[in-house]
């Protein structure tokens, strides 16, 4: 019997990563004179991923990769007015407003009447609670986990926390790699919700059949699955 519902948060419950494809654009146009802009993207993907134990998830670590990838690209010669419009791309991101994805609210108020619900994302503190706060959603939530990873040992201390057995876990997430696999390996369920961009370090290349494994098109979807187990 399942009696706790977790949620992720970034293209689950909001809108994220095209906010991050968009500052992307701005970034190759800048640097267009020093590489083209597909071999820039290149580079900023290989930086963001080398920095990720040092930096973590979140916009914070995406500006300093930034400023580093046209460091190197530009051998150090990039003028200092770019640096400046570089931070101006994290500003920006970090002023977006909060964009609710259609029949998030819906699901909470009509899951929380049965559940305890739980946000469990990752990133940086300071803006996952930004965004949780102008979300207006932070009511709906016995708990809310902000991570650093979201690996099998992430979850089962979060399991642990909330004092439930696995199987009586579930969580729901866009990202196969991070949200789904995790969860399941330890024994719990788990519903994908796919968002039309994903960043491509979150992409897996295996389809996954578990019997604790659920699709979804659409949030609303979820409970009829919910119901139905």
């Amino acid at each position: 019997m399942i009696k706790v519902i977790a949620f992720d948060a970034d293209d689950t419950l909001w809108v994220n990563e095209p906010f991050f494809r968009e500052a992307e654009e701005r970034f190759t146009e800048m640097l267009e004179d020093f590489m083209p802009q597909h071999s820039v993207l290149k580079e900023l993907y290989k930086t963001e991923i080398e920095n990720l134990g040092l930096y973590g998830y979140g916009i914070k670590g995406f500006m300093l990769s930034m400023i580093q990838t046209a460091l190197r690209i530009s051998d150090q010669k990039i003028p200092v007015k770019l640096i400046d419009k570089i931070l101006e791309i994290g500003v920006d991101m970090m002023q977006k407003p909060v964009e609710l994805l259609p029949g998030v609210e819906e699901v909470l108020a009509e899951l929380k009447k049965d559940f305890r619900l739980v946000m469990a994302t990752k990133g940086d503190l300071v803006d996952q609670e930004r965004k949780l706060k102008k979300s207006g959603l932070d009511h709906y939530f016995h708990h809310i986990e902000i991570m650093s990873e979201k690996k099998e040992a992430d979850f089962e201390k979060l399991i642990r926390h909330l004092d439930v057995a696995p199987e009586e876990f579930m969580m729901l997430g866009n990202s196969l790699k991070s949200d789904i696999l995790p969860v399941l390996a330890l024994g719990g369920h788990a519903i994908h919700i796919p968002f039309h961009i994903t960043w491509k370090h979150e992409l897996i290349e295996h389809e996954i059949e578990h019997e604790q494994f659920y699709q979804a098109e659409h949030i609303s979807q979820v409970i009829q699955i919910i119901r139905n187990i």
